[in-house]
């Protein structure tokens, strides 16, 4: 069976790949955009982040012998806390200066923990297992569904709207969002302002790990896995509307089929694709599709 003279399982292939990017890039540009929308740093160590991930579920495989369900829990939280203690020690020291010098924080803290990894593991890329339980998958008759990558793009889905619903229609996302347009006044409530921005830029950094320890059975754990995706996922911020979460969910899944759609009608253009796309809105509307126009 054929669509458009393309047979229908290498187009389902192609969308299911789309599809699995997409769910990385949207969980990679949620927690940018958490970051950027509730305490405007622009996080360029996020790609060493999401690596730093994968490598803690390595890791704890080959070190401790704590499979992919425990990697799941105490990785991000792990990742978390070193958000944390960046944030503390580093980019609290930062607010009152130009965004520049957070990027340029944030630049050269990547280029060291990608660099100490490369150093210790060399650029080739590690295996790790997919769960047994996960093993497998369903014959759709039309194409064939691994069952690894249908919890990828179920669990990235749940996550990314669990995480909207509690910055958009919770009492604590209530306080963050307003605690971005005016500290004082929220202080003034009781509410710690300083501990919720450290543990925000956690959170958001603990949402970079997640994807890590998930893509590391899809993909090779390497130093430099994070670096090769950062630059996309930035572009998927800027088209989706910096600080917007919704723009971050809804660009990232969407990008990542119109990536895999590309590689079927003109794979030449399947790398850059995201990037005319950026043009484009950028062209039209400044702030992304999602943005607000100030």
């Amino acid at each position: 069976m054929e669509l458009f003279g393309i047979p229908i399982q290498a187009m389902m292939g192609q969308l299911l790949i789309g599809l699995i990017n997409g769910s990385f890039y949207a969980l990679l540009s949620l927690g940018l955009a958490v970051i950027f929308g509730l305490l405007n740093i622009i996080n360029f160590a996020h790609g060493a982040q999401y690596m730093l991930g994968a490598f803690g579920a390595y890791l704890l495989l080959n070190k401790l012998g704590l499979g992919y369900w425990w990697s799941l829990l105490l990785v991000p939280i792990l990742v978390g806390a070193t958000g944390v203690l960046v944030e503390r020690t580093m980019l609290s020291r930062l607010y009152k200066l130009d965004h520049l010098y957070g990027l340029l924080l944030t630049f050269g803290l990547a280029l060291i923990i990608q660099g100490i990894f490369r150093n210790e593991y060399g650029s080739t890329g590690l295996p790790y297992s997919m769960p047994s339980q996960l093993q497998g998958g369903q014959n759709l008759g039309f194409m064939f569904l691994p069952n690894y990558r249908a919890w990828v793009i179920v669990a990235s889905l749940v996550v990314c709207l669990a995480t909207w619903y509690i910055i958009e229609r919770t009492k604590l996302g209530g306080y963050l969002r307003a605690a971005t347009e005016n500290p004082q006044i929220v202080q003034s409530f009781g509410i710690n302002v300083p501990r919720m921005i450290t543990l925000t830029y956690g959170f958001g950094v603990a949402l970079a790990a997640l994807a890590g320890v998930m893509a590391a059975p899809i993909y090779q754990v390497s130093p430099q896995m994070g670096a090769d995706l950062i630059i996309v996922v930035f572009a998927v911020v800027v088209i989706g509307g910096m600080g917007s979460i919704m723009g971050a969910i809804v660009t990232g899944f969407g990008l990542g089929l119109i990536e895999g759609l590309t590689k079927v009608f003109y794979p030449e253009a399947s790398t850059t694709v995201i990037f005319i796309i950026m043009t484009i809105v950028l062209l039209i509307r400044p702030a992304g599709l999602f943005g607000t126009q100030k």
